[in-house]
């Protein structure tokens, strides 16, 4: 049994360490009393090597995959793995021991992954997303809704105004966030203040390197299209 634990307090002595720890709405009595349970393993998370929030998110990730893909979870980890290689050029890594940087970009990879080929996750997309911004980006590109992650159109949170043509205005350093119908209407309905504060998404502005590199896939994909 894995968990992620709280350290309320240490006490330090000639023999050793004693640790006051808290398990976050966990009932474990009837284990440590009935089954006798006296030892763990602790992993401490001391910044410098994947935590146990990221790890969490990794799995719970790999998991919601592996149940739309009918692969196993341990196949389809190291096929995103191998998968994060291909995209960023980096070497291979143990989730056990890789770093903080290592697996916030892991994480990354596979909510593109999740994202392009609109998976459905246990729990909200944002709330798995290490990096905020490349997810909002994520859910624009693949036209996915950054709430559910149903097929979404472009909401303009800067808005364009009313009796202006969108094909002709230059919205390049407007605010934007793909939202499915439901809600866009909602987005609507209780104005972004208050939406972003329900769902804790919000607009962004698409950098131009990320601008030309979405016309790029967007003229290759029209040669296809008759």
């Amino acid at each position: 049994m894995n968990m992620e634990v709280q350290i309320r307090g240490y006490r330090e002595h000639a023999e050793g360490t004693d640790l006051l720890v808290h398990l976050p709405g966990m009932k474990i009595g009837y284990l440590l009393s009935h089954k006798r349970v006296e030892n763990a393993e602790l992993r401490l998370d001391d910044g410098r090597h994947i935590t146990a929030a990221q790890r969490r998110k990794v799995y719970a990730t790999i998991r919601d995959i592996a149940d739309f893909t009918g692969h196993l979870p341990e196949e389809e980890k190291e096929w995103l793995k191998y998968l994060h290689i291909i995209r960023t050029g980096d070497g291979y890594f143990s989730l056990s021991r890789c770093s903080v940087d290592t697996a916030r970009a892991f994480i990354t990879t596979i909510m593109d992954f999740v994202i392009e080929n609109g998976i459905p996750l246990s729990d909200q997309g944002i709330e798995r997303a290490e990096d905020t911004g490349a997810y909002l980006y994520a859910c624009i590109k693949h036209k996915k809704c950054a709430v559910c992650g149903k097929d979404g159109e472009i909401h303009h949170v800067d808005a364009i105004g009313m009796g202006r043509d969108r094909r002709t205005v230059d919205d390049n350093n407007s605010r934007k966030i793909c939202l499915c119908r439901n809600h866009h209407t909602i987005a609507h309905q209780r104005g972004m203040k208050a939406f972003e504060q329900m769902y804790h998404v919000y607009g962004i502005v698409i950098p131009a390197d990320s601008r030309l590199l979405m016309q790029e896939t967007l003229n290759d994909i029209s040669q296809f299209v008759t």
